[in-house]
């Protein structure tokens, strides 16, 4: 139903409240110099800007079988061929095995996932050369969203969710947060969630906090079953939302920021639970 999301009536409310009740007071009591309508004028601007902030409106979905629909408006920061290189290490491999350390991400164990398209655990991929493409490739999509954005985040696909974890700098609870129009913000406090869709795949979104916004808040648990383009949550100010896919069976049209393209200087713009993020590849395609 279209409104404002999750926890943004009070805030809302709060604020229209006192600027009507200031406005009021100031014209039937002395205004103090004019300190008391300003503060309500400040306070009714502030509402409106919660109000866009916290908006989540409706959405058509398409009903086409096997799309990947957006998960978050914003611009299309950048898509590239991605395989994974490394993972989190299990708990014992984290006392027995020689770790790679990354200042900015943390430890890894140096070998991906045997299946690295279960997207079981947190994997640290790297760009595929042209020439050199796998069958366990994954394609990402970045997507940027400025605080002007609706911030409500919606399933790619129907499916279960499979896991989800919360994932932070080394020795951080909370943070880092970069600017999240940056590459490197991908590391940035983020909400890790696995779908596993109804035809067995599984594609991975994660949601990361940029420098404004300090809290992700999902929707729902783990193994919860969800529809395509269902709410999941929120994330509040700038913020980003990857999706990575694998690249056997889809392929995407997308246009990013970086390709430099005059008609999108920005990357295309995607809305969460209508614009198609990727396509099914057809069996010809796949072979």
């Amino acid at each position: 139903m279209s409104g404002l999301a999750h926890g943004g009536h009070g805030p809302v409310l709060t604020m229209s409240v006192m600027g009507v009740s200031a406005l009021i007071v100031g014209s039937l009591v002395s205004p103090v110099a004019g300190l008391v309508p300003m503060f309500g004028i400040l306070c009714l601007m502030s509402a409106a800007f919660l109000a866009n902030f916290w908006r989540d409106p409706d959405r058509p979905i398409p009903s086409s079988l096997g799309l990947l629909v957006s998960p978050a408006d914003g611009h299309v920061m950048f898509v590239q061929r991605e395989r994974a290189i490394a993972r989190r290490p299990s708990r014992i491999e984290f006392e027995k095995t020689e770790l790679q350390a990354e200042p900015s991400s943390g430890d890894w164990h140096p070998a991906p996932l045997e299946d690295p398209l279960s997207f079981e655990t947190e994997q640290r991929f790297e760009p595929v050369p042209v020439g050199d493409e796998q069958s366990t490739d994954v394609i990402r999509v970045a997507i940027f969203m400025s605080p002007l954005d609706v911030h409500v985040n919606r399933a790619p696909a129907a499916g279960v969710i499979e896991r989800m974890e919360l994932r932070t700098g080394k020795g951080l609870r909370r943070g880092p947060h970069r600017f999240a129009f940056k590459k490197e913000s991908q590391y940035n406090e983020r909400v890790r969630t696995v779908f596993q869709l109804d035809d067995g795949c599984r594609i991975e979104m994660m949601q990361i906090a940029g420098f404004l916004a300090r809290t992700v808040v999902p929707y729902l648990p783990e193994g919860a079953q969800v529809r395509r383009g269902q709410r999941v949550g929120m994330i509040r100010l700038g913020s980003r939302v990857d999706v990575r896919a694998p690249a056997q069976q889809y392929s995407t049209q997308l246009v990013s920021a970086e390709e430099n393209h005059p008609s999108y200087p920005k990357g295309m713009f995607v809305q969460a639970g209508t614009t198609v993020l990727f396509h099914p590849l057809s069996s010809e395609e796949e072979a």
